[in-house]
């Protein structure tokens, strides 16, 4: 009687309103059970003193927030290729030594970071799109940073505000009112310990790694454009629409010099990364760069090198190369030392607005342009190696590299920072935003033209190709020879006809 109460009370407890409780019939011996209700549940239940209420009868409470369905956020972990580094510096003794990559999903565990790929800078492409992000009041990117953990990425946009995304899976953290007016500039020092910010009322601010103001003062009576730290982090240089170019002690936040010599707004500057020499691009067709002296705030020369006005200059981290961006649709890397253009680069079909080196590979660099497209350029090459052309649905205003240089994030005119990953190894490179998708790269193909050649010429050589397999052998164990055919597609693509014909016979 106990054991059937207890029962009893046990299924009122677990809100079960007529249960049929199954008891063993001890008195007879035997193995037969019966099969009687419980008593009426009592509700709620006085046991000892306690007062119980069934689970059933428990309402759900609302906390006042809104209710989410969860979402899977890619992640991406620089950690495995770092530590696929680590352990393969220890006994390779040279490029050539490095273990390579096939097309599959195996290889996945193999790939390394792009500082251990440095004869490879194509590897650091970063066409696959990962996420997008768009503040809670929509407004224009402006400029884009990486912390220099890599941690952190964070977006200045036109309402004055900072937003922080996280630098793995791109998750939103947190907002700072920064500016009262449009964050223009957002700069780190060279020690990596200082970011220095801009607004479109001429005011500057310095921040603290973890997004603490420490000093706030006006620098400039119009929209500041740009600014860059000197090699030694004790100075820095603004541009303005006020046609200056002013030089600050940044201790003291002092102005130490202005340079006037351009006729009109000055819209990007760059200190060299080792010596005491700053460029500057204005909209003045007639002097579009200068180079100027900062310890006598001088000019020094003139360049010549576009027709429109200059968005962006950039010293590469070399000091030799100088790379500038226009409106006329070039790009243009100018030699300091032989004091000439060494290469012109031509690719957008609108304005560049935005340029960035990559931070490991010497040679590569991105650049963004008034259409919304990405393109990433190698010097030396006269095309680009890779792009999405619908990138953005505005012009791309701002790009900014992670630290260890496999991630792009990029602020645009349409109200989102996207950030850009490189493809993994088998990745079909079959999205809306990659540019140099193969149309013909996802059809799989019969027998009877294993190659995906047309035409008659094509079809002899296939039919010949298809006549030296053996239908009662499978795949796995045909000739080798069929693997090195397959090799020859991307080489029959860019090759020409005789060429091919020698390949065959």
């Amino acid at each position: 009687n106990e054991y059937k109460s207890y029962l009893s009370m046990v299924s009122v407890m677990n809100g079960v309103q007529n249960p049929m409780v199954y008891v063993r019939n001890n008195d007879s011996g035997s193995d037969n059970t019966s099969m009687m209700p419980p008593p009426a549940p009592m509700m709620p239940f006085q046991t000892a003193g306690m007062q119980f209420t069934p689970m059933w009868l428990q309402m759900p409470t609302f906390d006042g927030k809104r209710m989410r369905w969860p979402v899977h956020r890619k992640t991406v972990d620089y950690n495995t290729t770092v530590f696929n580094y680590i352990e393969n510096r220890l006994y390779r003794k040279s490029l050539h030594s490095a273990k390579v990559l096939q097309p599959h999903t195996a290889y996945y565990p193999d790939v390394l970071p792009p500082m251990g790929m440095l004869d490879n800078p194509v590897n650091a492409v970063t066409t696959r799109f990962v996420r997008m992000s768009t503040n809670k009041f929509k407004c224009p990117i402006h400029v884009v940073r990486f912390l220099r953990d890599g941690k952190r990425c964070v977006s200045g946009a036109s309402s004055g505000e900072f937003a922080i995304w996280g630098g793995n899976n791109f998750d939103f953290q947190t907002n700072i009112q920064a500016h009262d007016t449009a964050i223009r500039v957002m700069e780190w020092n060279k020690n990596e310990t200082w970011l220095l910010t801009a607004d479109h009322s001429g005011n500057i601010k310095y921040w603290q790694s973890n997004m603490n103001n420490v000093k706030a003062f006006d620098a400039h009576t119009e929209v500041i454009r740009d600014a860059s730290f000197s090699p030694t982090d004790k100075k820095f240089v603004t541009c303005s629409d006020d046609s200056t170019v002013k030089v600050w002690d940044f201790y003291s936040c002092s102005e130490e010099r202005s340079m006037r010599g351009h006729g009109a707004e000055v819209k990007c500057c760059d200190w060299h990364p080792q010596k005491g020499l700053i460029v500057s691009g204005s909209k003045d067709t007639q002097q579009p760069i200068k180079l100027w002296d900062p310890r006598v705030g001088q000019s020094l020369t003139t360049l010549h090198l576009h027709k429109a006005t200059v968005t962006r200059t950039k010293w590469n981290r070399n000091g030799n190369w100088l790379l500038t961006s226009s409106r006329d649709h070039l790009l243009k890397i100018f030699d300091v030392r032989a004091m000439k253009e060494l290469q012109v680069f031509r690719g957008h079909k609108k304005e560049v607005m935005s340029i960035s080196w990559h931070p490991i590979h010497e040679t590569l660099f991105a650049s963004g342009g008034g259409d919304g497209s990405i393109l990433f350029w190698v010097v030396g090459t006269d095309r680009e190696v890779g792009g999405m052309d619908t990138a953005h649905e505005a012009m791309v205003l701002s790009l900014d590299w992670h630290p260890l240089g496999h991630v792009l994030a990029s602020g645009s005119n349409d109200h989102t920072a996207k950030f850009w990953t490189r493809n993994r190894p088998g990745d079909k490179m079959t999205d809306k935003f990659n540019l140099n998708t193969n149309p013909n790269e996802n059809i799989e193909y019969e027998l009877d033209d294993p190659l995906g050649l047309q035409g008659e010429y094509n079809m002899e050589m296939v039919s010949i190709i298809s006549n030296s397999l053996d239908p009662r052998m499978p795949s796995s164990e045909q000739p080798i020879c069929l693997y090195t055919i397959y090799a020859y597609i991307i080489i029959y693509r860019s090759l020409e006809r005789p060429i091919l014909y020698y390949i065959y016979t």
